[in-house]
């Protein structure tokens, strides 16, 4: 479901087929970055993940691409990313969530769509834009994460294989993802390693 007026599409430059996800947690105390709270506590963990939201928003703006949010709890009316369309997400886990919001975006007419979180810090406007572009050549292409998940997907087919039977926030998610790319005999491309905002060591930035 959508809150808001679904917002016009931009057209200009190929921006049509090209669309950006963002999963989403609502800014809730004790709600987020819980591996966090427990050295930090609860409010210095809410304080670093609103400062990871608006990061992100930061990098993603200016990005010459139509950007959608998917929300964990609920869609939000009012808040920093009202500029875009709103989504809940939609399935019992992560990888139902993830190919449920891939197969909407192809449903409205998309043909290179990247999913991204808010927990990376590294992440850069240049990098999801190396994404889409490398995208053009390579069926996939994945943004591994230190700690053995990825910082962001992208595809331009529904290859629905690639969100099942994975055992999510654990280190071999990004492993086991691309088996399951090299058993379709799909093309991929690796983007840079990154890390993730998970424990207090990764916390390199004020907030």
């Amino acid at each position: 479901m959508m809150n808001t007026t679904e917002k016009k599409i931009n057209t200009e430059n190929g921006k049509e087929k090209k669309a950006l996800m963002l999963f989403v947690r609502n800014p809730l105390l004790g709600h987020v970055k819980t591996r966090l709270a427990k050295s930090l506590g609860d409010n210095a963990a809410l304080a670093i993940y609103k400062f990871l939201l608006q990061h992100t928003k930061n990098i993603i703006k200016n990005l010459p691409i139509n950007i959608f949010i998917f929300y964990a709890d609920y869609v939000n009316d009012d808040d920093i990313w009202n500029e875009y369309e709103k989504y809940m997400q939609q399935g019992n886990t992560l990888g139902d969530r993830m190919e449920n919001a891939f197969t909407l975006l192809m449903e409205k007419g998309f043909s290179q769509i990247a999913i991204i979180g808010s927990d990376c810090y590294e992440l850069t406007s240049a990098i999801i834009e190396e994404a889409f572009y490398t995208l053009k050549e390579n069926d996939v292409v994945v943004g591994p994460a230190a700690d053995g998940g990825y910082y962001l997907l992208a595809i331009k087919a529904p290859f629905k294989n690639l969100f099942q039977n994975i055992e999510w926030s654990t280190a071999s998610v990004c492993r086991h993802t691309i088996k399951k790319i090299t058993a379709q005999n799909l093309s991929y491309n690796l983007l840079p390693v990154l890390h993730d905002v998970d424990e207090e060591k990764d916390v390199i930035f004020e907030y």
